[in-house]
């Protein structure tokens, strides 16, 4: 029952904001046409607002699951319109927190212990809460000050029950929405489903803070909070309490002189460092999630947080990704079309020219406008929108790299308008991959993958005579076909024959009854041209061929 006053609800704010303005309804069935000239929605006027805007508000009146959702809609502007994903981008998940009694009973029966034994001060006033979780500040009896973030009770029932929603109505946008298909709205809720689950699992989440911490240990570029695992499981998760700037509180950063340009380039250092060293990265950095560490304002750090959504390439799509950055910053499109093909990332039946000029087409009114207006995560949109033409699957992680690469560079111009991406990014992208391929980073792999092999070396004469005795066994199998096939055609052969002896004996007692009975024979001589060759026509139907 549950489910159906939330489907109520959702209808009822899709009338309100006339969002079946949206659909195409001559492609609707005419059952569903009728049902939405006669639903009470139709007598509202339409909001004097964009469609954008019309469909940020319904999300933010649905709540915190479709929020999310609808930040992570945002990202797809490889899909969605530029008016309806730059206005999705403005949601804000600013949640009110729930019960502080819930918050400590939640910590007590996670941790196993009263809440005055886990942490020396505890402030049930939340300092922030969200769709998932809300946070806490806390003291350890050591006297480390901590934040507590705590998920929100019953959620997951809930998140579950949207998603499932959430799929009926991305399958009717599929079918009845204009270039619906080509959104692919099954495929970005199942993205959605696959995020916003592991968001529930904050011991997933503390693991991944610690991971990028370990991968940024001694570095001055970024730090990471540290994890207290004495106190962090998949409900709850106790971090160290940093001391930070908000990114986007430019005037306190100008007034602490801060170097802007510096920090603006380190972002872009950062997120190269993670995606091709590490193949690690953070993939939720908005404004929200950064601070900066101005302790010394002419050498600035960053400190992230919130490390929920992490993104991974293999070693292959690292290596694609660094060339074809490259190739597009010197402008050599066949390259770009070449890898792609070779990658995988189009299918190998694809024309290199076509797909060579589409990229040209493309690139090349972007690249004369000046280089600092020049956005590197467009760019990288209007490159990936173009290979769906060639049939590109665009894989999850390509849509976090993309996301978070316009944050960086977002984030960036923010701190320093003339920041110039290019030219910070590629002696980066240059140096890894002459790193790559370099005597010592070829000895490391081979020392890195020699156990394995080794470890297999004793099994390879076993595997050359199975595969020995397997060729073999093919080779048999073909024989004894041969043979099967040899007699098959020699009993076809002598079944023709037969026919064509019982077809022969056929005629010559038809031609023994016409020689019997008297004038039969001068009146089949007598018969019209027509009847002779409807009979010849008959007789050569008839006749058994070998096949």
């Amino acid at each position: 029952m549950s489910r159906a006053l939330r489907l109520a609800k959702i209808l009822r704010t899709a009338g309100r904001y006339r969002l079946d303005e949206l659909v195409d309804a001559d492609r609707l069935p005419k059952s569903l046409r009728w049902g939405l000239k006669v639903f009470p929605w139709r007598l509202a006027s339409s909001p004097n607002l964009s469609r954008g805007e019309r469909l940020r508000k319904a999300l933010e009146e649905l709540g915190p699951v479709f929020i999310k959702f609808g930040q992570m809609l945002s990202t797809r502007r490889d899909l969605l319109p530029e008016d309806i994903a730059s206005e999705l981008a403005k949601l804000q998940d600013d949640v009110p927190p729930f019960p502080e009694a819930e918050s400590l009973a939640i910590i007590e029966r996670a941790l196993g212990s009263p809440i005055d034994k886990l942490y020396a001060s505890f402030e049930t006033t939340p300092m922030a809460s969200a769709s998932v979780a809300q946070v806490h500040a806390a003291t350890l009896h050591s006297g480390e000050e901590v934040v507590v973030k705590v998920v929100r009770p019953d959620i997951e029932p809930i998140i579950r029950q949207d998603l499932a929603l959430m799929y009926t109505l991305a399958r009717a946008v599929e079918r009845y929405v204009p270039d619906g298909r080509r959104l692919r709205p099954v495929e970005v809720v199942s993205d959605y489903e696959l995020v916003i689950l592991d968001e529930l699992d904050l011991g997933r989440e503390a693991a991944n803070a610690s991971q990028l911490r370990r991968n940024f240990e001694g570095s001055n570029l970024v730090y990471v909070p540290q994890v207290h695992w004495d106190y962090s499981c998949r409900q709850v998760y106790t971090m160290e309490r940093i001391s930070g700037i908000p990114v986007t509180d430019m005037d306190t950063l100008r007034n602490l002189n801060v170097d802007l340009k510096l920090l603006a380039e380190r972002g872009v250092e950062i997120f190269f460092t993670q995606v091709l060293r590490d193949s690690f990265f953070h993939a939720d950095m908005h404004p929200g999630n950064i601070f900066v560490d101005a302790t010394d304002p002419q050498n600035p750090g960053y400190i992230a947080v919130d490390c929920a959504i992490i993104g991974a390439l293999s070693e292959s799509d690292q290596y694609y990704l660094a060339r074809n950055l490259l190739a597009i910053f010197r402008r050599d499109y066949h390259e770009v079309a070449q890898l792609h093909v070779e990658c995988g990332w189009v299918p190998p039946n694809t024309r290199v020219q076509d797909f060579e000029s589409a990229m040209r087409a493309v690139c090349e009114p972007i690249f004369e406008r000046p280089i600092s207006e020049i956005s590197f995560g467009e760019l990288l949109i209007y490159l990936f929108r173009t290979a769906r033409r060639f049939d590109m699957e665009v894989q999850p992680s390509l849509v976090l790299l993309q996301k978070t690469l316009l944050n960086i560079e977002g984030l960036g111009r923010q701190l320093y308008p003339e920041l110039n991406l290019w030219d910070t990014a590629q002696p980066f992208l240059e140096e890894w991959v002459a790193e790559r391929y370099s005597p010592q980073s070829m000895l490391k792999r081979l020392q890195r993958h020699a156990p394995s092999w080794l470890e297999q070396l004793p099994q390879l004469p076993d595997v050359v005579m199975d595969n020995l005795q397997h060729a073999r066994e093919l080779e048999q199998r073909f024989d004894l076909q041969q043979q099967r096939v040899q007699k098959l055609q020699q009993e076809t052969q002598k079944a023709v024959r037969q026919r064509r002896r019982f077809l022969a004996a056929a005629l010559a007692c038809g031609a023994a009854v016409l020689f019997a009975i008297p004038g039969a024979w001068n009146q089949l001589l007598q018969a019209p041209l027509a009847t002779w060759l409807l009979g010849a026509l008959g007789l050569a139907l008839l006749w058994p061929r070998e096949s």
